[in-house]
């Protein structure tokens, strides 16, 4: 067998500034022409052994790795049980379906997020409402959330975006109890509000394991919950409908949306260092926010919470010249994400001037952990000369 060659786990050690300035890995003069990457996983040696030992055992799928990855994230999340699926998207369609939510029904979505949040509720049949969100936290107003139950109100499927923990007291008190919270925590694996980890916070939760993500699978998601009946519902629609104990049975078809050992193999190293991971986002987010302070709007999480940091998603003004400007540098960085209503899809619904406002000044940037004290000048430098 051919060897696998991978590259080695960050945790680098960080280049001073006084290295930057005297031509080191760090400088502007070397570094003027490297580009500095958006994202970068964190792989290393423990993935491939984890990937090794799947290959030797021949079992590639619904084997003993996915219960132990499932099992790791039930942990992490704070809930009874994490089903692992294909995919963030399918997590969100599995927590819709496994609810009977349905045509007729609808499901409050906020304006300013990735399309897979209301796409999921289209292919449940159902209809997402599309709520305004705070254009400085960029996460959706529960006050705008109570203006916008119907009798059809099903469920709300909030969003702690790029990691900021949502203010889910707020969040509950706009919603009568009958309606149904879920949580799209694709970007918040290792956030917490009040100390509460998110993933745990509503009845379902919907994980990501992208690999602009903390923790990645290539591709990847969960569906994670305390409800043992949700959860078995979720196992059973994830694999065609088949019941999860008993005989072979399928009362309701269902989807492929299966995750492979070797994928959930990947991300079991990922979890077991997740609060060192975490701990060196939270160190580039301050260092960043230091280099940055007056220059931008910077990130934060609100008091008691802790952020995810499953992006820097800064906020300015003139943001596609500053988007454009930085690529030309060699600078990766893209836009926060997008206005749904801005789409052809969601365009009948507006106007949404929090999630315009938000689409038009969010911009991230380059943020992983192999990230050095010189590039985090490089990038702050030229934004503060723009």
């Amino acid at each position: 067998m051919v060897p696998l060659a991978i590259a080695r786990p960050l945790l680098v050690a960080r280049v001073t500034r006084s290295e930057g300035a005297q031509g080191g890995r760090g400088s502007s003069r070397e570094m003027g022409a490297v580009p500095i990457r958006l994202a970068f996983p964190e792989l290393g040696e423990a993935e491939l052994a984890e990937i090794a030992a799947v290959l030797r055992s021949g079992r590639l799928t619904m084997g003993p790795k996915v219960a132990e990855f499932e099992g790791e994230l039930a942990q992490v999340c704070g809930v009874d049980h994490a089903v692992a699926v294909s995919s963030g998207t399918a997590a969100l369609h599995l927590a819709v379906l496994a609810l009977g939510i349905g045509p007729g029904d609808e499901v409050i979505v906020p304006a300013y997020t990735f399309p897979a949040t209301a796409n999921a509720v289209v292919l449940a049949g159902a209809s997402p409402v599309l709520v305004d969100v705070d254009p400085q936290t960029m996460n959706v107003e529960p006050d705008r959330i109570y203006e916008a139950v119907t009798p059809r109100t099903r469920a709300v499927l909030a969003v702690h975006l790029f990691g900021r923990p949502l203010d889910w007291e707020a969040l509950q008190s706009a919603v009568p109890p009958e309606v149904t919270l879920l949580e799209d925590a694709a970007g918040a694996l290792g956030a917490r509000w009040q100390g509460m980890p998110c993933g745990g916070l509503g009845l379902l939760g919907c994980l990501s394991f992208h690999p602009r993500k903390i923790v990645t699978t290539g591709e990847g998601g969960a569906v994670t919950t305390s409800d043992s009946e949700i959860a078995d519902g979720v196992r059973r629609l994830r694999h065609h409908g088949i019941e999860p104990r008993g005989e072979f049975e399928i009362a309701q078809p269902g989807t492929n949306y299966r995750l492979s050992d070797v994928l959930c193999a990947l991300g079991l190293p990922q979890l077991h260092r997740l609060e060192e991971v975490l701990a060196r986002r939270e160190e580039l987010a301050a260092a960043y926010g230091e280099r940055l302070a007056g220059v931008v709007e910077t990130p934060s999480a609100g008091t008691g919470d802790r952020h995810g940091w499953q992006a820097y998603v800064i906020q300015l003004d003139r943001r596609d010249e500053a988007l454009a400007a930085l690529r030309a540098a060699g600078i990766e960085a893209q836009i926060g994400t997008y206005a749904l209503h801005r789409l052809r899809a969601y365009s009948d619904q507006g106007p949404f001037p929090g999630a315009d406002r938000a689409y038009e000044r969010a911009l991230a940037l380059p943020f992983h952990t192999r990230l050095t004290e010189g590039d985090l000048d490089r990038v702050a430098a030229f934004l503060t000369s723009l």
